[in-house]
């Protein structure tokens, strides 16, 4: 992993657990000295992050980006929209074999995966449902959205409990379009 990557991965992660607050500003020093990277891949990092809505510029220095509720309902309502089209598509095709390695996505989470992993796992399972449909517009929309959504998504199944739901939700949602029911796929993406 190179150090932009490292330092972009770690940002993120202090990001969505809050351990970097929203609004709060970030500086090339301290991320400099927190991470003991050079500048290049640090402002690299800053900008795929930038890119997510995570950060954004605040004059010369950097600023977590606020989570932004009307926003998050947008979003929501756009990756809905773009998904459902997708599953309806993906539902309408004779071959959904494609959708075992989705199937296995979900299977390689356990009791010893860490957070960051089911969290990533959950946004895979979302934007590689899309993209079995063939259509390469939804697909990106739905990955967008995702990346849009991460924060929210990351903040909504910190606890078991509520991880194990996402997770009994995402499997009714795969079983619903294996079985080619396009309908309760739509049902379940908007619950």
């Amino acid at each position: 992993m190179s150090q932009m990557q490292q330092v972009e991965q770690q940002l993120r992660d202090m990001i969505l657990g809050l351990d970097i607050a929203p609004g709060e500003r970030l500086t090339e020093r301290w991320i400099e000295a927190r991470f003991e990277a050079s500048r290049t891949p640090i402002r690299a990092a800053l900008l795929r992050l930038e890119t997510e809505g995570l950060v954004g510029r605040d004059g010369r220095g950097w600023t977590v980006a606020p989570i932004n509720l009307v926003e998050l309902e947008q979003v929501s309502v756009y990756r809905e929209a773009v998904e459902v089209a997708a599953v309806r598509l993906t539902c309408a095709l004779p071959d959904r074999s494609a959708l075992e390695a989705v199937e296995g996505l979900l299977e390689s989470c356990d009791a010893e995966t860490s957070r960051e992993e089911w969290h990533r796992v959950g946004n895979d399972f979302h934007i590689e449902l899309a993209k079995i449909c063939g259509n390469e517009f939804l697909a990106r929309g739905v990955r967008d959205a995702m990346m849009r959504l991460s924060r929210a998504r990351w903040l909504e199944v910190r606890e078991g409990p509520a991880r194990d739901r996402a997770w009994a939700e995402h499997r009714a949602i795969l079983a619903a379009v294996k079985a080619g029911d396009a309908e309760r796929a739509a049902v379940l993406l908007g619950a």
